[in-house]
């Protein structure tokens, strides 16, 4: 857990995708993901979690649904969804706390 502090107590906006393998909706979202990473260069990081890897986390973090996207900020969850959303809405989301 002190690693998942480490990852998102930073000043620029963190989006956490939490995700599985065998989960198809999860899987649509990794080009859109890129493409959030591309758009915003260093100025955000977008970082994506196996949920089955990191049970504890996940069970603390209450993840029910994949895939989850979760925008931290200076250690603080400033927005949080569950299931799909396009490049856009993203970008926009994280432009706001850059």
């Amino acid at each position: 857990m002190s690693k998942f502090g480490e990852l998102v107590d930073v000043e620029i906006p963190v989006l956490l995708d939490f995700y599985t393998e065998r989960n198809e909706t999860s899987k649509i979202m990794n080009p859109i993901l890129r493409e959030v990473a591309a758009a915003l260069g260093n100025t955000a990081k977008v970082i994506k979690i196996d949920a089955e890897k990191n049970p504890q986390l996940a069970e603390a973090l209450r993840i029910k649904d994949l895939p989850t996207l979760i925008i931290y900020k200076a250690g603080e969850m400033k927005w949080r969804q569950s299931g799909n959303q396009d490049a856009q809405t993203l970008i926009e989301l994280l432009k706001e706390y850059v």
